[in-house]
This record gives C-alpha cells, structure tokens and sequence, in this order.
C-alpha cells in the first residue's frame, strides 16, 4: 500500500510528539522540589508577603519588617520597626503582615502582633507615598484580643478574594483548650475579646472612622453585639491560611495537640458559620466531644497527618499557581516545623512528600507577584526559593553536563567537564515543537531573547549521536 507524503509527515509529526510525551511522562514520575538559597541573614523570619510589586516583604518575629529585593538584597533600612511595641515570649511576636488590595494607591497595610502585655494586636500602617521602602512609623489599632497564655496566637491575616481581611486566631494557650475557647461563643463580661479566640475572624477595613473597620453583612453573627467579627469556629492554631489565587478556595494549616496536624480545604463559594472542629476533634480523631455539635455539622480536614510522621506543628503554604513549573500547578504545598519535607496536597487530597531538607526548621511560606513560592527557615533566617527539578534528566549532570544560569533570562552557557563533544543542541517547547537548533562543539553561551517564560525541553547530541536530555526554565 502507498504511502502519501500527508501520511508520513502525520507519522513523523506523531513519533516526534509521542517520544517527548513519553520523555515528559518518565520525568514527572520523577518529581523533586528542590531549594535554592535566595537570601540570607534574617532574625527569625515568621511571613513572607509582596505588596504587588517584586518586592519581598520579610516580617521578623521582633518586630522588624525588611523589604528584600528580587535580586536577592536586603534593604539597609528597615520597612517598619515595632520592636519596642511587641512580646516575643513563646510563641508571641510580630506574626503577620497584609497589604491592602488597593496598596498602590491607598498605602495601607496590616500587621498582626503580640503587644508587650501578651495579648493578639490588629493594626493598620501606611506608607508615606505610594512604593515607598520605608512606612510611617505610628499605626492605628484596629482590635485588641485578651490572650490568656503565651502560646497559639495564631497570627495569619489575609485579604480575602472578596475584599475583607481574614485573621486567624488561635485557641488562645496551654493545652487541650481548657476553656474551651474554639467552640464558645458566649461572651465573657470580664474578658469579652475571648470570645473571638478559635476562631476565623472576617473585618471590611474600608471605613475611615473608628474602630476603622466594619462587619461584613454575610457575617453569620451580624447583630449581635460583641461577636459579629467571627466567621469561623473551632481552630487550635491556625498557623498559616492563605487562599488560592486561581480558584478563592480557602487552604487552613491547624496546629494539632499532640497526635495530629490537620489541612482544612473551604471551597468557593466561601460559606458561613463554619465550625472546623477543635477541640471536639483532632483531625480526624475524636478529642473532647463533651458538649460538641454532631459530627455532620463540622467540617473536617482534607488532610490528617499523624505525629507518628515526625510532624509535630504544621506550616501551611499555598496552591501553586506559577507558570515556571506546571508539575505543581493547582497542588498545595506545607511543611512543619519538626518534618522539614515539603507536603505536595492534590485538590482532592492526595498526599505525598518530598526528601529531608535537613538543618531547617521551616514556619512560612510565600508568594510572590509571578506566583513563585519561597519557604523560610526560622533557626537560621535563610529564604529559599522552591523549585521543581522534575524535568531534568539523570543523563545530563552524570555526564557531567551542567546548565547556567537556570532558569535563565536572555542567555545561558553549557558546560562538560567529562569532555563529551557535542555536535547539535536543540529546544522544544513541551508540545514537541522545535523552538531552536545550534551547531555545537564545546562549552557554548546561548541567546534566548525571544523565548516566552516556561518550561522547555533542551537536548544535546554528541559525536557518537548519543542524545542528553534536560530541563530549561525561561524566566
């Protein structure tokens, strides 16, 4: 039977497409976030937040925030400095740092910290003018929260995809929540600010008279006096909440007692009055039910990690939603402070872990304005940039090929340092479409000024015609 010239090139075309598919599917298997040291010499780095621009902002739990730059420097001069505003005993300090969604043009942000008499602290700051490197150093107290002990506070604030600020606060100390703060919500006349401790707490900051914030009407405790900020009940420490920036669904990190950490996903739309269980259950384990609503009425977590993992206090990060490495997109990324593997959640909560990375005590992740995530160490003050190295192939650096930089932005050079020599490099994009060839017969520096940002596969065939395969990251 004849074979039309249409035919073959269809034929090719599918073998070239069905080869790098193959390649593209062996490598994902293989999936490996790696770290890459972005910053160094931080105090205690507790949250990472940008403003909408390519700074970094770095919140110490001192109470210093640092702007760090995307070239990697740290501002001389400090963002803000409340240091002589707030308690660093336990688990207190500067914890948390929002900006406001309209920050170009208003200056406003919010900081969550501990004052020196122990109790949780929402304030607004501003900057001066409009991308200023350095706030105005007096701020305006929004609430202040009676906290009996020196642990769980808490400490995450976060604008919502519907304009309010979220704030997170924990069940307010010691162990087993004694008083049963997270499920209460009977206010105390002797100490009414409780009544807000265990809780998820939702605030509309767009007033411009005291106390500078309202209530949102779909709060589910409107008109009653006293708790109408609550939006949510039964947390233990949240540490760490943020949303997804593609979807709006809600990611909760919870503290757990001593046998479980917990991950609580909340998909749009957002409900109200949601109850997420503590101290009634630990994850997914019974605690204290005495006195509890039925299990059908909470809301229980997506993930449960036991402590027999090594965990011992969760960290919650964010779904991925970069462009840079597509492995990750739409996955969950957390880690804790006594397990430094990063936990990788699929939407419907599917759990796997990287390796070790040993010598970290991790407590925050970020975000950046591209959607890149960083994670940082609170022992020894190292910001890390994550990477995903799922596409390179082992070939490539045993052969003692090496890429850099990578990801790289208008050039990058190829090294050997086992002497192969090399006839022909060649790029495609992930849809098997060849991008670029270039004769090559050594080390070679590669202009790439009109790539896209994203992933690309590189190979490199040598004299033997033996081909080496890797990934390339255009920034």
């Amino acid at each position: 039977m004849k074979t039309n010239k249409k035919t073959k090139l269809l034929s090719k075309t599918y073998k070239v497409g069905f080869i790098l598919f193959l390649l593209y599917c062996t490598l994902l298997k293989a999936q490996t976030i790696n770290l890459q040291t972005f910053a160094t010499g931080f105090s205690s780095p507790v949250e990472i937040v940008h403003a909408g621009d390519s700074r970094l902002f770095i919140v110490e739990k001192g109470g210093i925030i640092k702007i760090l730059n995307d070239n990697g420097t740290v501002n001389t001069n400090a963002f803000l400095n409340i240091s002589s505003l707030v308690s660093t005993n336990g688990e207190r300090g500067l914890l948390g740092l929002a900006f406001h969604p309209n920050y170009s043009t208003n200056g406003y942000f919010f900081v969550n910290y501990t004052n020196t008499s122990g109790n949780t602290v929402i304030a607004r700051y501003s900057v001066p003018t409009p991308g200023a490197n350095e706030a105005t150093p007096t701020g305006t107290i929004l609430m202040t929260i009676n906290q009996p002990y020196d642990n769980h506070n808490g400490g995450s604030i976060k604008f919502g995809p519907d304009g309010y600020l979220y704030i997170g606060m924990g069940d307010g100390g010691s162990g087993g929540d004694p008083q049963n703060y997270a499920q209460n919500t009977i206010i105390d006349t002797n100490n009414p600010s409780r009544v807000f401790l265990g809780k998820m707490l939702r605030i509309d900051v767009n007033t411009t008279v005291a106390p500078f914030y309202g209530i949102p009407a779909t709060n589910p405790y409107v008109g009653q006096a006293g708790k109408e900020e609550i939006w949510g009940l039964g947390l233990r420490n949240p540490w760490k909440f943020s949303f997804d920036s593609v979807t709006g669904d809600l990611w909760i990190a919870d503290v757990g007692q001593g046998a479980h950490e917990e991950i609580n996903k909340t998909s749009v739309p957002l409900p109200n009055d949601l109850n997420f269980g503590w101290r009634c259950y630990e994850g997914n384990a019974s605690y204290n039910t005495s006195g509890c609503p039925s299990a059908s009425s909470l809301d229980f977590p997506i993930v449960d990690v036991n402590h027999s993992t090594g965990a011992c206090s969760i960290t919650g990060g964010y779904v991925y939603n970069g462009t840079m490495y597509p492995n990750l997109q739409g996955k969950y990324l957390f880690t804790d402070y006594c397990d430094s593997r990063i936990g990788i959640v699929t939407s419907t909560g599917g759990l796997s872990y990287t390796s070790s990375f040993s010598g970290n005590n991790f407590v925050t992740f970020g975000e950046d304005l591209n959607k890149e995530l960083y994670i940082a160490a609170i022992n020894n003050g190292i910001i890390y940039k994550i990477t995903d190295t799922s596409l390179s192939n082992e070939n490539f650096e045993k052969n003692g090929f090496a890429i850099y930089p990578n990801p790289a932005k208008e050039s990058f050079t190829i090294s050997n340092t086992n002497n192969i020599i090399t006839q022909k490099i060649t790029i495609y994009d992930l849809s098997g479409e060849k991008i670029l060839t270039k004769e090559s017969n050594g080390n070679t520096t590669i202009t790439i000024p009109n790539l896209s940002a994203g992933i690309y596969l590189l190979k490199l065939l040598d004299n033997k015609d033996v081909t080496y395969t890797t990934k390339l990251v255009i920034q």
